[in-house]
């Protein structure tokens, strides 16, 4: 047993115990501690600032996010040790601290959601309608009319969704209840499609015993984007959520309405989330804002 491995599992069980961290986050927490000890010898929880900085010289080479995820565990393992008195410094200022850009999130034109719309009214438009055709249908009336997470979509249930009711209150991460819109579009491909679920189903889309998954989605998406001709690399569940929400805030929609629809903690997420083009929000205090009377040259 190395000099490290006792300060580290004290440190993993606080934070198990105290900040109730998930089993995955603990797992990652211990993978990044354990790799840097062996860098050091197994002597990180005595390292000096100039080891430190010897070992954050050596993640040169990743990525930005993986370094600042390895120096944010680093920091969190000193701040805990010099907390508990089992050393007398936090040395942790001398790890890299290299912030995290986040990338603008892939989204769709206005074309590609109207080539999307055009395949599946094409198939549910033949003679011999398939029943996965009405399916696909109703997700993807879902999907872009209401901005629902894939995990929250696959699990609705099957009288998740009224026809004499255009919203749905839903329990998003968290367990927090939101108000969900649901467009007429949606509700009524949602119940053309429910009546080929049978009614002891518990789920609105089923497969097997339960539901179908999140990767099964997936697949079908993308299918569904090869046919309307957009690359795979360019749509995905997420990808259309992205779209209802940038698409709304370009007609116009308010911020906070929209974080709420979308369920963000932090209206920061929001904004990241549904980039608005510079250009247009120019225009727009160019055309709107009220000073532009004023600052207009009088004839």
């Amino acid at each position: 047993m190395g000099a490290d491995d006792a300060p580290i599992d004290r440190f993993l069980e606080m934070l198990s115990a105290q900040a109730g961290a998930a089993r995955n986050t603990i797992a990652a927490y211990r993978s990044d501690l354990m790799l840097a000890s062996e860098v050091l010898g197994g002597a990180l929880a005595t390292a000096d600032a100039g080891a430190l900085a010897r070992l954050g010289d050596g993640w040169a080479s990743l990525s930005r996010a993986t370094v600042a995820r390895k120096a944010a565990a680093l920091r969190r393992f000193y701040a805990f040790l010099a907390e508990e008195g089992l050393r007398p410094d936090d040395p942790g200022k001398a790890l890299p601290k290299p912030g995290t850009r986040r990338a603008l999130p892939k989204t769709l034109t206005h074309a590609d959601i109207d080539r999307l719309f055009a395949v599946t009214a094409e198939r549910v438009g033949r003679e011999a309608t398939l029943p996965a055709d009405l399916r696909n249908a109703a997700l993807l009336e879902l999907l872009y009319g209401s901005g629902l997470r894939a995990s929250e979509l696959v699990s609705l249930p099957r009288n998740a969704i009224h026809p004499d009711r255009p919203f749905l209150i839903l329990a998003g991460k968290g367990g927090k209840e939101r108000l969900v819109p649901i467009s007429d579009r949606a509700r009524a491909a949602v119940a053309v499609w429910r009546g080929h679920v049978a009614v002891d189903r518990a789920h609105l889309f089923p497969s097997g015993k339960g539901h179908i998954s999140r990767v099964r989605l997936f697949q079908i998406i993308r299918a569904l984007g090869a046919e309307a001709g957009i690359p795979p690399d360019r749509i995905s569940p997420h990808v259309l959520r992205h779209a209802f929400a940038t698409h709304l805030l370009e007609g116009g929609a308010d911020l906070r309405a929209l974080q709420s629809m979308l369920g963000h903690a932090d209206i920061a997420t929001t904004e990241i989330y549904t980039h608005v083009d510079r250009a247009r929000l120019v225009a727009l205090v160019n055309e709107r804002h009220p000073l532009v009377d004023v600052t207009k040259p009088r004839p």
